[in-house]
């Protein structure tokens, strides 16, 4: 799992015009949840299932 971050970095991840994070691939807002280990929160795709975890 990369970070939100790298994700950005590696065009796996992409803002809309409200600073939204969408999944590159299939173009879905990125759904929000706590991280079940305690450190920030995880972000993932409710199409494709994949997760970036955000931390602060």
């Amino acid at each position: 799992m990369d970070s939100v971050r790298k994700g950005l970095r590696s065009e796996q991840i992409t803002k809309d015009t409200y600073e939204r994070l969408l999944c590159a691939e299939c173009g879905e807002t990125l759904a929000t949840r706590d991280n079940p280990d305690g450190l920030g929160k995880l972000r993932s795709c409710p199409e494709c299932g994949r997760e970036w975890q955000q931390v602060g």
